[in-house]
């Protein structure tokens, strides 16, 4: 949690002149006329060496906030990795140390970038030539770790980009088994995270010691309550559309709120026929199957819950990190009673709101008539919802396949050849297809196996079931153990 103002002050912004020359020549080198926002302030954190979270969005300035102080923390003259930063995909991994390496490279610091789906040669090649900064994506660091090719013992830095994305990608597994190879002394530590639900913060702080709490919403260092955004969506395709936004946005705990019985009844018999984890509670259901969702409801095990403002009066969810109003409330007030139901406690939550053409402009008075600063979202395309599988689902095979002992690997190797013939024919790439959608739906939609049974009919290891309670496939994980500095 935040440490107390008269141990740890509060670190004012700098601008680019304050900085040293070396610094502003990098900054030079990559055009900026001057700092960003995310940029002044978190840049005096990672100076002093203070683990920090802080809170921004994909091009708000936030890569170069922690590869600028890279130039005043790390030793060219030392052929060890130094800079870790973690990525949750090879696209921002590449991104990145482009950005490094006109920042560091400049500087006499060796980057590299490392990420599954292309050879391991030139990224070797580079981590054994002594690359100070490494930039990857968790389970390929994760492999070189393995492979004796990557060494921690001399790092300094380690950030986490995009931290929300990468657990909600199933990369918390990979995350802690690389934590076994970080040294034991204090490292400075950032996490960067567009939005600070639970389940985030939790991580921090098995990662970050006595983390600050960095935001750029408003004028003082907090974590912001809830951001209100809304996707316009086509009247006849709304369900469909709830389907492509709950993937890309993968909460961890969400209400889905709908104004009548009826369609609370229709949304939840929509996600659980697409495999989601998905309850309906209305004011007619029966009481013994009311209770039952109630259960899951206390127990905090119930992923998706589709109800009525009536129905849900009076529920608290544990850790609820998004409310979704599938279409907008008829009281005004209804709105705020429905959004305030996530970011408490210090964390953040979102409140979507999907609404047709017609339907924006009731939206639209109720944001006037509370000041509620609204935030328009594109609806993800069905090319972009599968970029996005595609990428969760190689994380967790890559950290299922680094589980499999050698026997386990020499039993698969049986159907290698099955894999290669069914892979170039057309019309068998349903089948691959349909074992892929299985296993995804099983690792991270469907509700876990009670007690602690072994995953059967190919179901989430124990590995995978950590990595959905920190990924978005449940509701409630666990309290971690605070890492010890």
């Amino acid at each position: 949690m935040p440490a107390a103002p008269e141990t740890n002050p509060t670190l004012p912004d700098v601008t680019l002149d304050q900085l040293p020359a070396d610094m502003q020549a990098a900054a030079a080198r990559s055009g900026w006329p001057g700092l960003m926002p995310v940029q002044a302030r978190a840049i005096p954190y990672l100076r002093a060496g203070r683990d920090a979270m802080i809170q921004a969005r994909t091009g708000s300035g936030k890569t170069g906030a922690f590869l600028l102080p890279l130039l005043e923390l790390l030793n060219s003259r030392s052929a060890t990795t130094q800079a870790l930063i973690l990525v949750p995909t090879r696209e921002l991994a590449r991104q990145v140390w482009q950005e490094a390496e006109t920042i560091c490279g400049g500087a006499g610091l060796r980057t590299v970038a490392v990420y599954g789906g292309v050879g391991y040669g030139p990224q070797i090649d580079a981590l054994q030539a002594g690359a100070q900064v490494v930039v990857g994506t968790p389970g390929r660091v994760l492999d070189h770790l393995l492979r004796r090719s990557l060494n921690l013992d001399q790092l300094r830095v380690l950030i986490f980009d995009e931290a929300d994305r990468m657990l909600s990608m199933g990369f918390y597994p990979d995350m802690k088994r690389v934590q076994r190879y970080l040294p034991r002394r204090p490292l400075t530590t950032a996490m960067f995270s567009a939005t600070f639900p639970a389940y985030v913060m939790r991580t921090a702080e098995e990662f970050l010691r006595r983390p600050e709490f960095i935001s750029l919403s408003r004028d003082h260092l907090h974590v912001s309550d809830t951001e209100h955004v809304f996707y316009t969506v086509p009247g006849m395709d709304k369900d469909r559309s709830l389907i492509r936004i709950i993937e890309i946005e993968n909460p961890a705990a969400a209400i889905i709120f709908c104004n009548t019985k009826l369609k609370v009844t229709y949304v939840a018999t929509v996600l659980q026929r697409f495999g989601y984890d998905a309850d309906a509670l209305s004011a007619d259901l029966a009481q013994a199957e009311r209770e039952r969702v109630l259960e899951r409801v206390r127990q905090g095990t119930l992923r998706l819950l589709v109800a009525t403002d009536v129905a849900a009066r009076g529920l608290d969810i544990p850790d609820l990190s998004h409310v979704i109003q599938y279409e907008p409330p008829e009281d005004f007030e209804a709105y705020i009673h429905r959004s305030g139901r996530t970011g408490r406690a210090g964390a953040t939550g979102t409140a979507i709101s999907l609404v047709t053409a017609v339907e924006r402009f009731e939206l639209d008075r109720i944001a006037k008539r509370f000041a509620i600063p609204l935030h328009e979202r594109p609806l993800p395309s069905d090319e972009e919802v599968e970029a996005v599988v595609a990428q969760r689902t190689t994380a967790l095979l890559e950290a299922r396949l680094r589980d499999r002992d050698k026997l386990q690997t020499e039993r698969s190797r049986r159907f290698v050849p099955l894999a290669r013939g069914l892979a170039e024919s057309e019309e068998e790439l349903a089948l691959i297809a349909m074992l892929l959608d299985d296993y995804y739906q099983a690792a991270l939609h469907a509700p876990l196996p009670s007690g602690d049974a072994p995953p059967a009919n190919g179901g989430p290891t124990k590995a995978e079931r950590a990595g959905r309670e920190h990924s978005g496939g449940e509701g409630r994980p666990r309290r971690p153990r605070r890492r010890r500095g």
